[in-house]
């Protein structure tokens, strides 16, 4: 494994973790996904293809191009591991 990691990888993981502690059981659409991440929307979708090729993520999008993502059983644990469990106690 190399230990560059890439920072929007992380940024859009986060929030997938941040959507699932503030909305339980709600997915975000990818319209608030990369305005939290900081992401254009390209990069979002670009990152987001291969979270779900990888079984972390799920994503519905709709005929007129809109979306949602979140997270799977899999994603979760990855993030439960990584950010830790249970909510961070910070708000923006």
């Amino acid at each position: 494994m190399s230990d560059d990691i890439d920072p929007a990888l992380v940024a859009v993981l986060a929030q997938l973790w941040r959507a699932r502690e503030e909305t339980p059981g709600r997915a975000w659409s990818l319209a608030r996904l990369a305005k939290q991440s900081g992401l254009p929307m390209s990069a979002l979708r670009r990152q987001l293809t291969g979270l779900v090729e990888g079984g972390l993520v799920e994503m519905r999008m709709s005929e007129e191009g809109t979306g949602s993502a979140w997270l799977t059983s899999e994603g979760v644990t990855l993030c439960q591991a990584v950010f830790g469990q249970g909510s961070t106690g910070h708000a923006e």
